[in-house]
């Protein structure tokens, strides 16, 4: 492999642009645009008015709104699952998720000083996060080696339990990995300009390079007011020094067609489709969409043929002000991939460079989970996360019906409360998890189950293994930042005193040292 170049990190500063997606286009004439916006202030609503100038003009002259971090920062809210007594319904059922941007939002929030807002906590997303020290399946045992464990439950009331189910995938060594054909789909508009967003987007991408083989192949394009193609697929050993030459050559420019450079990019992939290799579209953005059809919905409508041929979609937001999150999120559920959410170069070294293979390699596709809980053991239960990802539970064994994919290495984690019947059977299996997926390969439908009884749990929650503990404070912190209402007894202040105490019992782990300090910066702010 040929020598890397040196990637300067490029600070990151708030700045301020429209969300074009819920705007008119730009035109090349700046036009007047009036936005009404409810500014909230010391528990009163206020409506403002005012004349905005929309395109490119109006992202170099906009404020943000009064006491907001930043303008046009698009989340969506889809609620708190509720409690469900088992008499009702004894079926739980989810589509598996390993996307982790909603933690990096956060991350990028708090430490501008700003709590997230509510609706961009999606708690499965901080979970899955973090390490969460699972075995992976014997070689020959299928995808996934599932793990089930559970303890009184630390926060919320008296007598309810949290159970931690948890899906661990075979390991592949990073040089057995199949051959990858990657197309870079890179949004080079106006909004890419701001906090140096495109630096950031190229320096994340030459780290991937990096980390290819010369078998391996680039291709790319770009768009802006339009798209273009920049690089016919080429091979890494050929063209190390022509693909990143092409990369760094990019500059900002124009409006944001992403319905028109996702279609280019999945036609160029299809037209160099390897079926021995592994086929991906990565699409770097801030999510802005405003030439086009500008939704998640409308947009997949036309690549979806090319997600059921098997090339798989990842997207990467990067910036703030002027962010999507909706459509980055959503684009990648509906494209067979995941979403990552890049606030550092750090964090593009984690994706890019140490989680690599699983990144690029799928293991499982439409992977979905449904727990069955006995009504004679679990009087009621609650889900807590996964709230978009909601699957009938007729809808378990529908292989028609989208579910999650998994890659190489990747573990996912949802975490139940649960309450007991006073007189149930510690003896008797209290729910349970059964997993649907298909081989990408063969196409193959492959079902595995495991069960868990009530005299399986911990007698403590402290008696539990240190990595069951720390995601349950992780996903305490969640709740609290989201305001749900399962957590209205407690506080980030709690939550930061737990979260010190079980990280003493995982030292050396980065990622455990800096949520500590993110919850104590959190609770600092709450104040």
């Amino acid at each position: 492999m040929n020598t890397k170049p040196h990637i300067a990190l490029a600070l990151l500063a708030t700045a301020a642009a429209l969300l074009a997606g819920c705007c008119p286009a730009a035109t090349a004439t700046p036009q007047a645009v009036v936005v009404t916006q409810i500014v909230e202030k010391e528990g009163e609503e206020k409506v403002v008015t005012v004349e905005k100038e929309s395109g490119a003009a109006a992202e170099a002259t906009l404020a943000p709104p009064n006491d907001e971090p930043y303008k046009d920062v698009f989340f969506e809210d889809y609620g708190v699952n509720p409690f469900i007594d088992t008499e009702d319904d004894h079926l739980s059922t989810f589509a598996i998720d390993v996307d982790t941007g909603s933690y990096t939002v956060m991350r990028r929030f708090i430490s501008d000083g700003y709590l997230p807002p509510d609706e961009s906590v999606r708690v499965e997303e901080y979970i899955n996060y973090f390490d969460q020290g699972y075995e992976p399946p014997v070689q020959g045992e299928g995808a996934f080696a599932i793990h089930i464990d559970g303890a009184p439950s630390r926060f919320g009331d008296e007598g309810y339990y949290l159970t931690r189910i948890g899906l661990k995938g075979y390991e592949i060594p990073p040089e057995e990995r199949k051959d990858v054909v990657l197309t870079f789909v890179i949004d080079v508009s106006g909004s890419m300009d701001m906090e140096n967003r495109l630096e950031l987007v190229k320096d994340a991408l030459a780290l991937l390079v990096g980390e290819l083989r010369p078998s391996d192949k680039v291709g790319i394009v770009v768009y802006g007011s339009s798209a273009r193609k920049v690089l016919d697929h080429t091979a890494v050993g050929e063209g190390y020094e022509q693909i990143l030459d092409a990369i760094y050559s990019l500059k900002p420019d124009g409006s944001t067609n992403a319905e028109e450079g996702l279609v280019m990019g999945y036609e160029m992939a299809a037209s160099a489709y390897d079926p021995q290799a592994l086929n991906r579209v990565i699409l770097c953005s801030d999510g802005v969409a405003n030439v086009g059809r500008t939704g998640p919905d409308s947009i997949m409508e036309r690549i979806a043929i090319y997600a059921d041929e098997g090339i798989y979609l990842t997207t990467v937001g990067f910036g703030m002000g002027n962010y999507n999150d909706v459509l980055m999120e959503q684009l990648a559920d509906q494209g067979d991939g995941f979403y990552a959410y890049v606030d550092d170069l750090k964090e593009a070294e984690r994706v890019f460079v140490h989680q690599l293979t699983s990144t690029l390699q799928v293991i499982a596709k439409d992977g979905k989970v449904q727990v069955d809980l006995n009504p004679a053991v679990v009087s009621r239960f609650r889900l807590i996360g996964y709230e978009n990802r909601d699957v009938a539970d007729e809808d378990f064994r529908d292989d028609s019906v989208d579910g999650g994919e998994i890659g190489a290495g990747h573990s996912v984690t949802a975490l139940y409360e649960l309450k007991f019947h006073p007189d149930a059977s510690e003896s008797e299996v209290a729910f349970t998890v059964t997993v649907r997926y298909q081989e990408p390969g063969s196409g193959e439908t492959v079902e595995v189950s495991r069960a868990i009884a009530k005299a399986d749990f911990a007698a403590s929650f402290t008696e539990a293994s240190p990595r069951f503990q720390w995601t349950a404070v992780v996903a305490e912190y969640a709740e609290v930042l989201r305001n749900s209402y399962w957590a209205k007894g407690s506080s980030l202040e709690v939550v930061a005193q737990e979260a010190r105490r079980v990280a003493e019992y995982l030292p050396g782990d980065e990622d455990v040292i800096e949520f500590v300090s993110l919850v104590e910066r959190a609770a600092g702010l709450s104040r």
